[in-house]
């Protein structure tokens, strides 16, 4: 996250700026590749991120929940904060491991990001980008093997504002060519200086001579958008050179409102949609110093979204109504409402306890948590009675010929109507009291009435 921009903005974007050069296409490599201005997904098929970012490497014992919920709620992409050990960390190679093991089981595509680099220059104790690439380099052995599913954000926001941010451009050209001479085969993507926000214009100018850097043709760049993008001009000016210029760029960071200014977020949103650009909103649950408002559910419960959270997920080229699944992960993904206003959700719940006696009861509850013109999305919670229990199975019956399009974090079949959902490796065992939950997307007719009874049977 931008902590906060430090200096005036000292230009606005202007015609006259120096203008960006054509990029080189790209070259064959694993996973997530550029072509031109569009980031492609392993199998060839275009992939725009509509996603959040959450701060892992604080919050560790909220991400798998938190990954479980933002992809509930229709996220594609999920931007990881790792600690790299100069000021927080380091997140172990184990510990990414199971954060991308995560990310898969809930079918997001995972942006990992090295967050010490924030600021250098003007924060006290940030990390270089060089010891950003060491640190990747010592957790090689996570990433291996992950290209279809990761993309490696080298640093957040890497420097501040003044003199230092003019070796942003060098110093990120050493960085992707020594993450490639390591044998890294991921999609890179790179943030700009000036506190992420580029008001000098740093990365905008010089990112068609970073990308040529890059032997492999394969860097994605991230603009964070806050006080400085204030207004649609700035915002689609910004964005509009990129793409002119054939290169890839994606909005990492963005909120509704921030210390520094007030964004344009109704501008990020529709531009980034009109362009077929990523977006990237900051951040899930968790935010302090200030900026709580930043946060999209309040005390990282998934029911209370917030009004930041309420616009990103549910408003006008919001994640719901545009989002779409990367194609690595199969299956069919019903097509995003083209409405520019908020989907209409059809809330419904149905909860039935059971107990069958091999080792304490567990409830089911059915909710609705989104729907559009033939579907809809849908979430079940599980929850374990008075004793702990080890495993879970979920049945019902559909009451209108729904079919599943899609489903996660459970092994579901089923049989015509007859639905039966089973825990998955990691979320059977459940304390007393604890919770897991599912999701999944599903085809409707003019009917959506939901499931009753939905029964929960522990082991």
């Amino acid at each position: 996250m931008k902590s906060k921009w430090w200096g005036g903005l000292a230009a606005v974007l202007t015609a006259g700026a120096a203008a960006l050069t054509l990029a080189q296409p790209a070259q064959a490599a694993a996973g997530f590749t550029v072509s031109g201005s569009r980031i492609l997904d392993a199998n060839g098929n275009t992939f725009v991120m509509r996603g959040v970012n959450h701060a892992h490497t604080w919050y560790q014992d909220r991400t798998p929940q938190a990954l479980a919920d933002i992809k509930a709620l229709g996220a594609n992409t999920v931007r990881v904060v790792l600690g790299s050990g100069q000021r927080w960390g380091p997140d172990s190679a184990a510990n990414v491991s199971a954060v991308i093991s995560q990310c898969k089981a809930n079918r997001l595509i995972c942006v990992l990001e090295v967050h010490d680099t924030t600021g250098y220059g003007e924060q006290s104790g940030a990390a270089t980008l060089a010891q950003a690439v060491d640190y990747w380099i010592s957790i090689k052995s996570a990433l291996d093997g992950q290209e279809n599913f990761v993309i490696l954000n080298i640093g957040n926001e890497p420097y501040g504002n003044g003199s230092t941010a003019t070796n942003w451009t060098a110093d990120t050209k050493t960085a992707i060519t020594r993450l490639r001479s390591a044998g890294f085969q991921h999609q890179i993507m790179v943030d700009a200086p000036n506190w992420g926000q580029d008001w000098q214009f740093i990365m905008r100018d010089n990112a068609a001579s970073v990308f040529a850097a890059d032997p492999q043709k394969n860097t994605v760049f991230s603009i964070h958008m806050y006080g400085v993008f204030d207004t649609a001009a700035e915002i689609t000016d910004y964005l509009g050179r990129f793409q002119s210029a054939n290169l890839p760029i994606v909005v990492g960071e963005f909120g509704f409102d921030h210390s520094d200014g007030n964004p344009d977020e109704d501008t990020i949103f529709a531009t980034a949609q009109q362009r077929g650009i990523g977006y990237l909103g900051w951040s899930w649950s968790g935010n302090g110093g200030g900026v709580e408002y930043l946060d999209m559910v309040t005390g990282f419960n998934a029911s209370q979204l917030t009004t930041w959270g309420q616009r990103i997920f549910n408003g006008a080229n919001g994640i719901k109504a545009t989002s779409k699944e990367a194609t690595v992960f199969g299956g069919v993904q019903p097509s995003p409402s083209s409405s520019s206003s908020s989907p209409s959700p059809s809330p419904s719940v149905s909860v039935s306890p059971s107990n069958p006696g091999g080792g304490g009861a567990c409830t089911a509850t059915y909710t609705v948590n989104n729907s559009w013109p033939g579907g809809f999305q849908g979430t079940v919670t599980v929850k374990a009675g008075s004793a702990a229990i080890n495993g879970w199975t979920v049945t019902w019956t559909w009451p209108d010929g729904q079919r599943f399009t899609n489903t996660w974090n459970a092994t579901v079949t089923s049989s015509g109507d007859t639905v039966t959902a089973r825990n998955a490796g990691y979320n059977g065992k459940l304390s007393a009291g604890g919770e897991a939950s599912f999701g999944f997307t599903a085809s409707r007719g003019a009917s959506n009435t939901a499931p009753a009874p939905v029964t929960c049977a522990a082991s």
